[in-house]
């Protein structure tokens, strides 16, 4: 799913995030959700359906496969999508005891590759979701949109209750992410022999967040985040956009020549609006027990090796290294 918000159910908290929706759909009575893995509870009552299908057995009577009990369900909408599909893999690896619905519209960005390694678990489930009544794209500006869509979820805060927690996370880097974005996008261009394009001067920064240290970030707002709450996820990991380019070319065409480096990059016109830096504030997850883990040397040497042999699990994915399209600004009216 491209950009919105989705909240299902009366109960448990829904954690919004760019493109990522969580929702704990209602099971039992409305409570908090905690996040355990094997819960006992779960455990028992699939044993008493294991007791009841012997029984049965046992007395000559024809045994019908019971569905498996689940002491929770989980709605992630975007599960396809880069951000969202880390989510999804880790709920249902560490969760057997919770069902995890993966409702997405499988737009341009998004791939059911990025879930293979959890298609045919039990407690995973994926509904597409593209009909009338899917959300519409209006070309408002990309910033606007996600204020719009943040102010729609708090309002259901302020006038129902509705426990939502909204957060706001810093640029995110990893596998599975759609090769439009800043680093997969130099990660493909130079293992195919191009040029990293750089928009104006470069000088750009922009602060870097490993995938999996956001699902354990959203993990912690779902557990210990507090309804109606925004949290900053962040990190002080910050470079330039030329500095990041030189290190891409360093990690893939192993020169650490300053001439040659410049070779591998292309300078291009601007994008409109494109800001020098997205400083962050977060204080506030760290007082959850939440802070980075994965080193940046770890993370861009998986994220390198992903995008060799994973580039082209998106139809289109050779379109998204083209530069960013930059349009002519409108045409001032002339008077009569």
């Amino acid at each position: 799913m491209s950009r919105g918000v989705r909240a299902h159910g009366a109960t448990g908290k829904c954690l919004s995030a760019r493109a990522v929706a969580v929702a704990a759909l209602p099971m039992k009575p409305p409570g908090a959700l905690r996040l355990r893995p094997h819960v006992a509870g779960g455990a028992r009552r699939q044993a008493r359906a294991g007791s009841r299908r012997k029984a049965r057995a046992m007395s000559g009577q024809p045994v019908t496969a019971e569905p498996p009990v689940f002491e929770k369900r989980l709605l992630v909408t975007g599960g396809a999508g880069f951000i969202a599909s880390h989510v999804v893999v880790s709920l249902v690896k560490n969760y057997p005891n919770y069902l995890i619905i993966n409702l997405d519209k499988l737009d341009y960005c998004a791939s059911l590759k990025n879930l293979e390694t959890v298609s045919e678990k039990e407690n995973y489930k994926f509904i597409q979701e593209f009909d009338e009544s899917s959300p519409k794209r209006p070309t408002n500006p990309y910033a606007s949109s996600k204020a719009a869509a943040e102010c729609f979820v708090q309002s259901y805060w302020e006038r129902y209750q509705f426990p939502v927690v909204i957060t706001r996370s810093s640029n995110v880097y990893g596998p599975h992410q759609y090769p439009e974005k800043v680093i997969p996008k130099f990660i493909s261009l130079l293992q195919q022999n191009r040029k990293c394009c750089i928009h104006g001067s470069g000088l750009q920064r922009r602060n870097f967040l490993y995938a999996t240290d956001v699902v354990e970030a959203f993990l912690t707002v779902l557990k210990e985040g507090k309804p109606g709450e925004i949290y900053n996820i962040g990190t002080n990991f910050e470079m330039s956009i030329a500095q990041l380019a030189k290190e891409l070319i360093h990690l893939i065409k192993k020169t650490s020549s300053e001439s040659e480096m410049e070779h591998w990059m292309d300078y291009v016109k601007d994008r409109p609006t494109n800001d020098l830096r997205y400083p962050m504030n977060s204080e506030k997850m760290h007082s959850l027990g939440w802070t980075p883990k994965v080193p940046w040397k770890e993370g861009i040497r998986k994220t390198i090796e992903w995008y060799k042999e994973n580039f082209h699990n998106w139809k289109n994915s050779e379109k998204a290294l083209e530069p960013f399209p930059v349009t002519e600004p409108f045409a001032q009216l002339s008077g009569p």
